[in-house]
């Protein structure tokens, strides 16, 4: 015969579904302002990979609208704050959306400003120039092609993108540049988030500009990358 559970265990175990239902957003200090929110979420900041988790502001509480497995930077995850530029790390923090773009055509059900790839497309991250931290078509004369990215030959990796918001509106030379939010390429990033096509395409085709959905990029536990700092 099955014996009761006490009232108090039972009122601990709802509770207890009731907080995993939204965990991530739930325990932030803050998630944008908006009512959609991307959390890219390692272990720990030596961590390569995690899970990325998009959720929905529906009724006061967050909902899991998808996750997939991530990768993170081949050296982890460092504050977005004193990162230091070609150090392979991810910054953490909670970032904007700009825009969204690809080598390939945007997926159906796209409602971001999606910029096309084409074989002028660089992103410049050339400390010296006046681009630093840009998309440019056409290499401006004052950023090295050996301090950009030429978007078109990363078919797989750019297939995809969302651009991430670290260090983008006041650029500070040395920090980093080009972080995205992209198709997974061979392994762990230069700095970058990824993860699988298919759920590439999914957080473009479920992210709504007008929503103003953020990512917000750390590590569970405490100490600065926390994600529940951000």
């Amino acid at each position: 015969m099955r014996t009761a559970l006490p009232r108090t265990l039972l009122v601990l175990g709802a509770v207890l579904m009731s907080l995993g239902a939204a965990p991530g957003p739930a325990r932030m200090a803050d998630t944008g302002g908006g009512s959609q929110l991307i959390t890219a979420e390692a272990a720990g900041t030596g961590s390569t990979t995690g899970t990325l988790t998009w959720w929905d502001r529906r009724g006061g509480r967050w909902v899991k609208a998808g996750s997939a497995p991530a990768r993170f930077g081949a050296k982890g995850l460092a504050e977005g704050g004193r990162r230091k530029q070609g150090t392979n790390t991810t910054p953490t923090g909670l970032y904007r959306l700009p825009y969204a773009f690809g080598i390939e055509p945007a997926p159906a059900g796209t409602s971001y400003r999606y910029a096309r790839v084409t074989r002028r497309s660089w992103w410049c991250q050339d400390n010296d120039s006046r681009s630093y931290n840009r998309w440019v078509e056409g290499l401006p004369r004052d950023c090295r092609a050996a301090e950009a990215e030429h978007l078109v030959t990363y078919r797989r990796a750019y297939a995809y993108g969302l651009v991430i918001g670290f260090n983008y509106d006041r650029p500070v030379r040395g920090r980093g540049a080009g972080i995205f939010l992209h198709v997974n390429g061979s392994g762990a990033t230069a700095g970058c988030v990824s993860v699988p096509a298919d759920a590439m395409r999914a957080v473009l085709a479920w992210a709504d500009p007008a929503r103003r959905p953020h990512i917000a990029v750390g590590t569970r536990g405490g100490g600065p990358t926390a994600i529940t700092r951000y």
